[in-house]
Formats: structure tokens, C-alpha cells, sequence
């Protein structure tokens, strides 16, 4: 498959990601009906929202690109010697521009939603640490959160795609996986583990969203590369699936 079409490939599918996972938490986590009566999803069901919208992009392109739409996953791959480096910053490119599409196009929907009575957006959902964390943790319990979650991911993705692995489940291990860390670190960090979809709602966030960036880059990268180098280290060298 020529590169050009696999960047297609991840650019849809981090659109996907960003839109339905941020979408779920911006317009559904709180719903209130005219009478107050409370409708929301709630953090449980934007956990699950974000591993759907993984499960269900897996199935679509997993054949075509791999369907990393994280730039955390395409190093980590690289680490575990399943991506090779040359194509790394095109995916990564890819994917941060599908993340900015997805966030500004929930921006749009946001800006014309009617506010009383109804939803009320606040945001897009962007991630952050200290005042702007959702459970008020600080820096250090942020980057922790994100790196070991991020390096966990990155195992199970490696674990159900190796070729020794059970054929055909690896969509199911990984979107549970990603509902999983959504229900452990939303109040922490809002949960990044993925920094494109970090990046999409911080662009258009600005101020302090893009100042705390830096971390959702840096802690699921590190993770990233443990994961691949650990997973290698446990199972040996890698086997393609």
C-alpha cells in the first residue's frame, strides 16, 4: 500500500478518534433535558466512546495503515521494531492534522448549539494538569498517569498483534484497553495517552491548553518507548502479524 494512502488512512482515522471521543465528552457527558432532568454519558461512557471509536477504525483501516492514529503508537511500533523510522514523522503529520480537522470541526458544532435548556458545551475537552485537571492532580501525577498508561497501551497493542497471538481479536484487546485508561485517568489528566489528540483541541483552546502541551507529547512518547523495548524484551524479538 503506497504511503500516501496509509497517511489518508491515519489522518481519517485520528479524525474519527478526536471527533467521537472528544465529541462524546463535549456535547454528552453532561445533557440536561428542559425539565433538568440529567441525560449525560457521563466519564463511563466517554471511556467507551473513545475505545468505539479505536475498535471500529481498526476494523476499517487496520488493513490499509496499521491504524496507529497516535503518534505514541507509531514510535512505539518503531521501538518495537514493527514501523520503520523512515515513515514515522509522515504518519505522525497525518495524524496531527486529522486531530486539528476533528477539533475545529467540533468547534463549529459547538459555536451553534443553543445553550439554554440543552447542552451546554464547555470546551473541547483539551488535557491539562494542576488548576486544570478534572480531579485537580499536579504535574508529576499527571506525567505519571500518562506514561504508565500510555506504556500499557503500547504492550497490549504489540501483545495482540503479534503473529502469535489469536487471529482476529486484536481490534477488540485494544479498544477495551483504551476504554480502560479512559475510566482510570479522565479525572486526572482528562486523558491524553495520544499526543495528536491532545494537540487538536489545545490549537484551538490556546493559552494554557497549548503552554501543558508539552507533557501530552512527552510522557506518552517515553511510555511509548518503554513498551517497545520492554514487550521485545519479554517476547522476544517481534513477530510481524
Amino acid at each position: 500500500m503506497p504511503l500516501s494512502r496509509r497517511c489518508v488512512a491515519e489522518a481519517i482515522g485520528t479524525f474519527w478518534l478526536v471527533f467521537g471521543g472528544t465529541g462524546s465528552a463535549v456535547l454528552a457527558a453532561v445533557y440536561l433535558t428542559p425539565d433538568k432532568v440529567p441525560l449525560g454519558i457521563g466519564f463511563a461512557g466517554v471511556a467507551l466512546a473513545f475505545g468505539l471509536t479505536l475498535l471500529t477504525m481498526a476494523f476499517a483501516i487496520g488493513h490499509i495503515s496499521g491504524c496507529h492514529i497516535n503518534p505514541a503508537v507509531t514510535i512505539g511500533l518503531w521501538a518495537g521494531k514493527r514501523f520503520p523510522a523512515k515513515e514515522i514523522l509522515p504518519y505522525i503529520v497525518a495524524q496531527v492534522a486529522g486531530a486539528i480537522v476533528a477539533s475545529g470541526v467540533l468547534l463549529a458544532i459547538t459555536q451553534g448549539a443553543v445553550v439554554a435548556g440543552h447542552i451546554q458545551p464547555t470546551g473541547l475537552a483539551p488535557n491539562g494538569f494542576g488548576e486544570h485537571s478534572p480531579g485537580g492532580f499536579g504535574l508529576f501525577p499527571a506525567l505519571l498517569t500518562e506514561l504508565i498508561l500510555t506504556c500499557g497501551f503500547l504492550f497490549v497493542i504489540l501483545g495482540s498483534t503479534d503473529s502469535r497471538a489469536p487471529k482476529g481479536f486484536a481490534p477488540i484487546a485494544i479498544g477495551l484497553s483504551l476504554t480502560l485508561i479512559h475510566l482510570i485517568s479522565i479525572p486526572v489528566t482528562n486523558t491524553s495517552v495520544n499526543p495528536a489528540r491532545s494537540t487538536g483541541p489545545a490549537l484551538f483552546t490556546g493559552g494554557w491548553a497549548i503552554e501543558q502541551l508539552w507533557l501530552f507529547w512527552l510522557a506518552p512518547i517515553v511510555g511509548a518507548l518503554i513498551a517497545g523495548y520492554l514487550y521485545r524484551a519479554v517476547a522476544g524479538e517481534p513477530e510481524t502479524a
